[in-house]
């Protein structure tokens, strides 16, 4: 072999000086210029909360890094220290470690594309769907609209729930607390609100926070199975979470939700549960070393609520149009609403729905309270076929409920008592109604149009469920134009009521060669 055959060249082989040269390139197409960066080392960590030396020009909610790409939001700002709630695990973290500020408030991802998927509060997915590929972020901490800037709550919010949008109706923008003890059914009428909003254009927004994970899943395979998954988005931060996790999930959740609003459409975010959040802001909050109030709880805990809540609202036209309603879940010990978490909330929200354990075991479900709970906007908003067919349904059944206190003690009652006694068993019969089975607002406004004139009247109690079993598929398949008329216009005209209370009467006749 000749010395030019070989391919070595000055000790270097072609492939080495053409890597070289290709190096060499990249270098000096660098160009070089100082880089500044905040660095600041942790001084202490445990329980999902660190304290920070170093950052002097930290801002309060500005994200933090730490070594593993962990994460962590500045919560509270000393002279010399700042404390960190941590959105990651804390296992990898120790004191000592290196913490790098990025002059970033916490953001997260929005967008359709979240739509029908499972995401923690930062925006990554929990389920088993592919990586989300969204470029648009918003940060979690936005102010409310202004005043001027909203507009009065004048659409309906349809619940499915007949208890509801009967005698508690909701609006498009309304905030309305859902309280009670716990395991009375909280959960199940929101996920049943969910579920209805598969007749209208209403996008939801679930977020569970500190919730167990068998709950959890359960909410989602009902509305994946039974309501518009393709334009539902759950934000879970479970109770094995961190707690900066779960501190921030209604936040973000609110944002995600906020972006449908502001591009003119119509979304319903509910809130599951405000109560384990003041919980996790209690215990953040101690660990951080500040004051205690009143059960322990920093003096702020009025303000991240309404803060949050406050959120919630109709925007007038000129800002879109759109609307945003809240529906935050509050539980209470032994049905004390009188409590500071709940007393805090009923003050904020506009109205508020009560279940009781008394009704719920008595088999009364949903188990509203009907006289406690109330909507201080949604009655304005409320369907005019329904308001018509309702008017005096909450009087009667008030009356039936303290006249059947006297007939509990063996009280003799006159015929007028007995026909009030027996009206208003078949009102709790028909405000009756099973779980994940929203009715249509036509069946709705069926069933009430049949108790207003009495048509029920002939039917025993158990003759009723009978009546109602299916009543929305019937009066879609045998009543299609007044039922479609009444989906659309909310009203009731007479020709169709008198049409309407015909086949009523028709039908009540073959239940009654149901059940005895």
């Amino acid at each position: 072999m000749t010395t030019q055959d070989h391919p070595r060249r000055g000790g270097l082989t072609a492939e080495v000086r053409a890597r070289l040269d290709e190096a060499q390139r990249r270098v000096d197409g660098v160009e070089a210029k100082p880089v500044m960066a905040e660095l600041g080392r942790v001084e202490q960590v445990g329980d999902g909360i660190a304290v920070v030396s170093g950052l002097a020009r930290c801002r309060l909610d500005e994200i933090l890094e730490f070594p593993g790409a962990l994460y962590g939001m500045a919560v509270t700002l000393e002279p010399d220290t700042v404390g960190v709630v941590l959105l990651d695990s804390d296992q990898s973290v120790s004191a000592g470690d290196e913490v790098r500020g990025t002059g970033a408030v916490v953001r997260v991802p929005v967008g359709e594309a979240l739509l029908g998927r499972v995401v923690d509060p930062l925006g990554r997915p929990l389920d088993d769907g592919p990586p989300l590929s969204i470029s648009q972020t918003e940060p979690i901490e936005r102010p409310a609209p202004r005043i001027i800037e909203r507009e009065l709550v004048t659409e309906a919010l349809q619940t499915g729930l007949l208890v509801v949008d009967a005698l508690i109706p909701l609006g498009r923008g309304q905030r309305e607390l859902i309280i009670g003890d716990r395991s009375t059914g909280k959960t199940a009428i929101a996920v049943d609100a969910i579920l209805n909003q598969k007749r209208s254009d209403v996008i939801s927004v679930y977020c569970a926070i500190g919730q167990k994970a068998s709950a959890v899943a359960r909410a989602i395979d009902t509305v994946r199975r039974l309501g518009p998954w393709e334009r539902t988005l759950f934000v879970v931060a479970g109770s094995d979470d961190p707690p900066g996790l779960q501190w921030i999930a209604p936040y973000a959740a609110c944002t995600m939700a906020e972006y449908f609003r502001d591009k003119g459409g119509h979304a319903l975010l509910v809130v599951d549960d405000l109560t384990k959040h003041a919980a996790i802001h209690r215990q953040v909050s101690l660990l951080l070393r500040n004051p205690p109030g009143r059960e322990a709880y920093p003096g702020d805990v009025f303000f991240i609520h309404s803060r949050l809540l406050e959120r919630a609202a109709k925007l007038h036209a000129v800002h879109g149009g759109g609307s945003l309603t809240a529906l935050p879940i509050a539980e209470t010990q032994a049905g004390n609403i009188s409590a500071y978490i709940p007393t805090n909330l009923i003050s904020i929200t506009d109205g508020q729905i009560i279940l009781e354990p008394k009704l719920f075991n008595e088999g009364h479900k949903p188990a509203v309270n009907v006289g406690k709970s109330v909507s201080r906007v949604g009655g304005k908003t409320q369907h005019r076929a329904l308001k018509d067919v309702s008017a005096s349904l909450k009087l009667d059944y008030a009356q039936f409920l303290e006249l059947e206190v006297f007939t509990k003690f063996g009280q003799m009652v006159d015929t007028q008592a007995r026909e009030t006694i027996e009206h208003g068993r078949r009102i709790r019969a028909v405000l009756g109604q099973h779980q994940s089975a929203p009715m249509s607002l036509a069946a709705e406004v069926a069933l009430l149009l049949a108790l207003k004139e009495r048509v029920l009247s002939v039917l025993s109690l158990e003759q009723i469920e009978c009546f109602k079993r299916g009543l929305t598929e019937a009066v879609a398949a045998e009543m299609g134009a007044i039922a479609d008329r009444i989906d659309r216009t909310g009203r009731l005209e007479a020709a169709d009521r008198a049409e309407l209370l015909l086949w009523l009467e028709t039908r009540v006749q073959s239940s009654r060669a149901g059940p005895a």
